[in-house]
């Protein structure tokens, strides 16, 4: 699929243009964290992972708003290498966003292409350790690549912040010895 023809002219223009910093939220976030790992049922859990989502998902403005939103469509729409050409525009232009950076992580993970996921993943953890999304897709990545202990580990922390993950599905159960089950 092509790219708008808006996004060919507005992509070159972004070097010329500064990111505002994100709001971090860390107060509310920090709540929100702390509700859904204590969260009793997978039902409790779902508005609160929610609220979570709502928090990742607004940019630091509205060009990288459309931009994010823009790539999350795209994707959507199975049209992976527009998503990622414009959420790596995203990327540069607010590379402190770490959604841009899982959603980037995303399209590549849906392409199969595990290395460049991870590094993206890895990005949007050192900005957001506790990005609970970018945490399980790391997990996935991971298994894609072949790398289960790793991933095991990784999907762990992920359940962690939220037992109630769809991925937990994935999870390797141990035995008090350490040998897995």
């Amino acid at each position: 699929m092509r790219l708008s023809l808006a996004f060919l002219i507005v992509l070159p223009c972004l070097a010329l243009a500064d990111c505002p910093p994100l709001d971090p939220q860390n107060e509310l976030r920090s709540r929100l964290l702390a509700n859904l790992s204590a969260a009793p049922t997978e039902e409790a859990s779902l508005p609160i992972a929610a609220e979570l989502w709502r928090l990742w998902l607004i940019a630091p403005d509205e060009q990288a708003q459309d931009m994010l939103d823009t790539g999350m469509r795209r994707r959507e729409m199975y049209d992976f290498d527009g998503a990622e050409t414009i959420l790596t525009a995203l990327t540069k232009y607010c590379p402190d966003y770490a959604e841009g950076w899982n959603q980037r992580a995303f399209a590549r993970f849906l392409r199969q292409d595990y290395n460049g996921a991870l590094t993206d993943l890895d990005e949007a953890l050192r900005l957001s350790p506790d990005h609970i999304a970018a945490r399980s897709g790391k997990a996935l990545t991971l298994m894609g690549l072949g790398r289960m202990d790793e991933a095991q580990g990784v999907l762990r922390d992920a359940l962690a912040l939220n037992p109630w993950l769809p991925e937990r599905r994935f999870l390797i159960e141990e035995e008090d010895d350490g040998e897995k089950l």
